[in-house]
């Protein structure tokens, strides 16, 4: 009996790792994007012509609206760990549920990130550092989060090998208990 509540448990630890997985996927893409919105805004710093600058804070701003589409694409069966911090996922380990572990999601939108849009459409320089600096600020945050998650797939797998295990060994035990040599 153990052992089939175990294989459930096991199904759902599963599919706690694609809902983890699917969190580092949005972080890593939004990861990417900041880092082109950083390089968009270095360009606007280095730039002589108030039209280029302009012309690149657009584009700015075209990049948080793909970080804010990435938060929200990023979940996996009504669960987004990277759209809010009201977002959480909760794992089961054992067949009663009293072993767990408490997922907490963030946000990773432009706004959940801190990240303003271009200031003034970056006519002065002043507004071209507050960017560079939410940029690498939202790196940070991106980067601690991604850590966490990490930490916390690396223990749901551990507890899904374990579990695993558990179901053989039950198993054998079961077996060993219920099945009859006729020969003896």
């Amino acid at each position: 009996q153990r052992a089939t509540d175990l294989a459930a448990r096991k199904d759902e630890l599963s599919e706690a790792i694609q809902t983890v997985k699917a969190a580092n996927e949005g972080i890593e893409s939004i990861t990417t994007l900041i880092a082109a919105a950083k390089s968009l805004a270095q360009s606007a710093k280095s730039s002589d012509s108030t039209g280029t600058a302009a012309s690149l804070a657009n584009d700015f701003n075209d990049v948080l609206d793909q970080i804010d589409y990435l938060a929200a694409d990023s979940g996996y069966k009504g669960i987004n760990l990277v759209n809010g911090t009201s977002e959480s996922l909760t794992v089961e380990f054992d067949q009663d549920g009293t072993s767990k572990l408490t997922l907490t999601g963030f946000a990773g939108s432009s706004g959940g990130l801190s990240i303003s849009e271009a200031e003034g459409a970056w006519a002065s320089a002043t507004g071209i550092g507050n960017a560079i600096t939410d940029l690498d600020s939202a790196r940070d945050t991106l980067r601690t989060n991604s850590k966490a998650l990490s930490t916390q797939l690396s223990v749901i797998t551990a507890r899904q090998d374990f579990t695993e295990g558990m179901i053989n060994v039950l198993g054998d035990g079961a077996a060993n208990l219920t099945n009859a040599d006729m020969n003896e």
